[in-house]
């Protein structure tokens, strides 16, 4: 018996297996700017409205909203990742009970996780680094976009899964639009209606809830593949859901952990004006390595459906696609982040402090090497991810986001103190090449 919706599986597979490759990424890429900008667009309008302070406040809440991301990400690359494989292997029912308990499951999550940040506000804002002096900040930023946990966690599920279902330009389009009415809110909450770090934050909480009502009429219309509908719970496949997405939910919270590492070693060899220039390199940090997941990501369904079809060559080929496609955007990265450092400091700094601005720009710009093998790193992850090789890309993605970062503040700071600090993540993604380049080789 022909399963209903067999036929339109064959969104994921084009005419040309580079173009394809394109048309897939590139939604994915701008999906992962559009996210980065959330928090970045809090953080300028904060900076200019409120106080530079307020900025290194929001800075450190923003590993929270990294890490609703990141389970998020780990979720839905792990749900993505058997559709995608069912797809392949035109079991379009079972994809669908996947989808379906996977929503279920991210819902309840979500309204758990609301319920512990409010119920240990304090606790858990000192937990993030919080100081006296920027410990209102904190709270007041946490407390009002907890609230929002569900919106947060279920729209970024429901992008990825819609590029899976073969419509990765509709989410872009979905996100982008989020990310507009973001900058309109936080223009009138903070700048017009002066509401402050709590404005910013509702701003972007709202923006979050708006984009599920569109994300909804997708999955609830005639269009896709993949719809809601009755399933038996299957405890089995949440854990094979989370050994698929946890590698890629590590790289997506390495943002989230590198930024506390950093706050942690700032606050004890540096300054709190440190965690301002810190902030700036953050959001920076952030677009560049989401940027890179975005090829992973895009990548990703097409790479699960061949592997799930047995055409090895197709994933060998995708993944020459993406290993070339990071090279060159981390160069080209590196070059305007380097010439541009000045002004892109200038926007969250304000002018009269010249002091800061230098120290800022001069960091800035020894950040930014660690751009050039990032790339690497997270296409190596993803490829292992797509293909249900999970063990290898944790060992990746926790090298990067964790591992090799703490070893490496801990040598340098040891050695050069505060000054070290900066060179920390480029030493921290070179010991992390080594490890992929010995893991890859075989896997291709």
């Amino acid at each position: 018996m022909k399963d209903f919706g067999e036929g339109r599986v064959m969104k994921l597979e084009g005419k040309s297996l580079k173009r394809d490759f394109v048309k897939f990424i590139l939604p994915a890429v701008a999906s992962q700017w559009v996210f980065a900008l959330y928090t970045m667009v809090d953080g300028m309008f904060v900076a200019r409205g409120v106080s530079e302070t307020a900025l290194a406040a929001v800075n450190i809440s923003s590993p929270f909203v990294t890490g609703m991301f990141a389970l998020s990400l780990t979720f839905a690359v792990g749900t993505s990742t058997i559709v995608a494989l069912m797809f392949g292997q035109n079991k379009i029912r079972e994809a669908r009970e996947v989808f379906s308990q996977n929503m279920m499951v991210l819902t309840i999550v979500s309204l758990l996780i609301t319920a512990a940040v409010l119920g240990g506000l304090k606790g858990f804002a000192r937990f993030l680094g919080a100081t006296e002096v920027t410990m209102p900040y904190v709270e007041e930023y946490i407390s009002t976009i907890a609230p929002f946990a569900v919106c947060f966690i279920l729209s970024y599920s429901f992008e990825i899964l819609i590029s899976t279902d073969g419509y990765p330009a509709l989410a872009t389009i979905i996100v982008s639009l989020g990310v507009v009415l973001n900058c309109i809110l936080d223009y009138l909450l903070v700048m017009v209606w002066h509401k402050g770090v709590s404005g910013a934050a509702f701003a972007t909480g709202i923006s979050q809830t708006v984009v599920i009502v569109f994300y909804l009429k997708h999955f609830l219309g005639k269009k896709g593949t993949i719809k809601f509908c009755r399933h038996p719970f299957r405890p089995g496949l949440i854990a094979r859901e989370l050994k698929n997405g946890f590698p890629s939910g590590i790289t997506e919270l390495s943002a989230g952990i590198i930024t506390f590492v950093f706050n942690q070693a700032i606050i004890r060899f540096l300054n709190e004006d440190a965690i301002v220039s810190y902030s700036i390199i953050a959001y920076v940090n952030a677009i560049v390595v989401m940027s890179m997941v975005g090829v992973a990501q895009g990548c990703q369904p097409l790479i699960s459906y061949y592997y799930g079809k047995g055409e090895r060559e197709k994933c060998r080929r995708l993944l020459k696609y993406e290993l070339c496609t990071v090279a060159a955007a981390s160069f080209f990265a590196v070059g305007v982040f380097y010439l541009l450092a000045d002004k892109i400091v200038g926007i969250f700094i304000s002018p009269e402090l010249e002091e800061l601005s230098a120290y800022s720009a001069g960091v800035f710009r020894i950040f930014i090497l660690s751009f050039l093998l990032a790339g690497y790193n997270v296409v190596a992850a993803g490829f292992f991810t797509a293909i249900e090789k999970s063990g290898i890309a944790v060992v990746i993605s926790l090298g990067r986001g964790l591992v090799m970062l703490v070893i490496s503040m801990t040598v340098l700071t040891a050695l050069f103190g505060g000054k070290g600090i900066w060179w920390a993540a480029a030493l921290s993604e070179a010991l992390c090449l080594v490890v992929s380049i010995r893991l890859l080789k075989p896997g291709t």
